[in-house]
């Protein structure tokens, strides 16, 4: 069979009220991105001609969130029927196969929804396939009632379910593939006839098999089709998704010291020979090369570490930073818009922020880059092979040459040359006895308080 084009549609139109939350309730982040871009993400890889998302009213944050993909308000809010409904006018005319997802159940997978694809395009030609699963509990999901041959029948709600339908284990995913062609008619002649008076999707199979059309069912893992309606949920969401991420990341290469307690964004990209230690956080946008060692509780966040690497244990690296091959950040080391070059090192207890630092070159431990002057940053440049002495702080915007060095202590609030020593802290004054006499005067002084309040 010639393959068909792709289009689909995601419901996003949810109040979330039990996230009790301004926030609407698919931005809600999983691994560091809205939930509603997890399924987006899924349908994208199915490279779709179209895809509409569903938003409610007064969801701009979220039409923003999905752009460039259009989007289209759900007035009403009278049930999925209706938001799929709502969305068909950005259809017209289209004849391939129409995915219905929901921006709330973000760990779909792009495996299952190419079965479903694959399925509506199989023999029987169903104009709708729905996703089923099989929960160790099947509680009071809807119930996939099936033929003979294998077809779905109908769905059946719990509420509504006979004693045998409810023993059934296939229950409703909630995930749907039609036929573009015959879509519009099955969702337009969806009722409302219940106690709600809400148009329900899971109507369409009904609807379809009135009008003699065949429906069929594609099992999936019930993970890929957990939805998330409150913060508990989100939490066991997240829970399942990092363990999806820490997995990928030791197929491909990386060695997790401690699985359990390593905590991935969503985008995070690891080379090979990467080993990462306990408790460390990588934030959004982190690429890590081949042969890298992040030790035992460091963060990152929107930086790139070349290969070789050594970072931690305990450093934190903030966006727009950029560590070199074979370069050393160490304990209690920030970096921030910072780029180390190959073979830097800052070793200790070190700020570096809005600096560039040639390859090379040694930053002692207690350094500070002083970038912030109360209303603008500003930038400081080591050169190659400099070696900055402990707790030397450099005032930006600033310059050290390549080959320069800085004394221990020193301020630094000009360009230095290459290859020159700057020392700007005051002679040393040794005075013989004070200590002493000092604490004499001071042990006099208490004693005369103390026999004052006495009296």
């Amino acid at each position: 069979m010639t393959e068909r084009p792709i289009a689909c549609i995601i419901l996003a139109a949810g109040k979330g009220t039990r996230m009790k939350s301004a926030l609407p309730k698919v931005l809600h982040p999983l691994g560091g991105l809205p939930m509603v871009r997890h399924v987006l993400d899924a349908a994208q890889a199915l490279v779709p001609e179209r895809i509409v998302v569903v938003v409610g009213p007064g969801m701009e944050n979220v039409a923003q969130a999905v752009a460039p993909h259009a989007t289209v308000v759900q007035e009403n809010q009278l049930g999925t029927g209706d938001a799929v409904k709502a969305a068909l006018p950005l259809l017209d005319g289209f004849a391939g196969d129409v995915l219905v997802l929901y921006g709330d159940t973000p760990l779909i997978t792009v495996a299952t929804l190419r079965d479903m694809v694959a399925t509506r395009n199989g023999a029987s030609n169903p104009a709708v396939v729905v996703m089923g699963m099989r929960p160790a509990d099947p509680g009071a999901y809807g119930r996939l009632v099936q033929g003979a041959d294998g077809g779905l029948e109908r769905i059946v709600e719990f509420l509504d379910a006979n004693p045998a339908e409810r023993a059934i284990g296939l229950c409703n995913a909630g995930f749907m593939a039609f036929d573009g062609v015959r879509m519009a008619g099955l969702i337009g002649a969806i009722g409302n006839d219940n106690a709600k008076g809400e148009y329900y999707l899971t109507d369409a199979v009904a609807v379809a098999r009135s009008q003699g059309h065949a429906c069929a069912v594609v099992e999936g893992p019930v993970e890929d089709a957990l939805g998330v309606n409150s913060r508990a949920e989100l939490a066991g969401v997240e829970k399942i998704f990092q363990n999806r991420l820490r997995q990928a990341a030791m197929v491909n290469g990386a060695t997790l010291l401690d699985p359990d307690t390593v905590w991935f964004a969503a985008d995070t990209l690891l080379g090979r020979d990467v080993t990462v230690g306990q408790n460390v956080v990588f934030g959004p946008g982190v690429t890590v090369e081949d042969g890298v060692e992040i030790r035992a509780f460091s963060h990152l966040e929107g930086v790139i570490v070349r290969k070789g690497a050594i970072i931690g244990p305990y450093a934190r690296l903030r966006p727009g930073s950029e560590v070199g091959e074979g370069a050393h950040v160490g304990n209690f080391v920030e970096l921030k818009n910072t780029k180390m070059g190959p073979g830097a090192k800052a070793n200790h207890l070190t700020y570096l922020g809005d600096s560039d630092i040639g390859s090379g070159s040694n930053i002692g431990a207690g350094t500070i880059t002083c970038n912030y002057d109360g209303y603008l940053k500003h930038r400081t440049v080591i050169g190659e092979n400099v070696f900055v002495g402990s707790n030397s702080t450099l005032v930006a915007p600033v310059e050290l040459g390549d080959g320069a060095y800085t004394a221990a202590a020193s301020v630094v609030t000009r360009d230095v040359p290459d290859d020159a020593l700057v020392i700007t802290r005051p002679d040393e004054v040794v005075k013989e006895g004070w200590a002493a006499r000092y604490r004499k005067a001071k042990a006099a002084l208490k004693a005369r308080k103390g026999e004052g309040r006495r009296q």
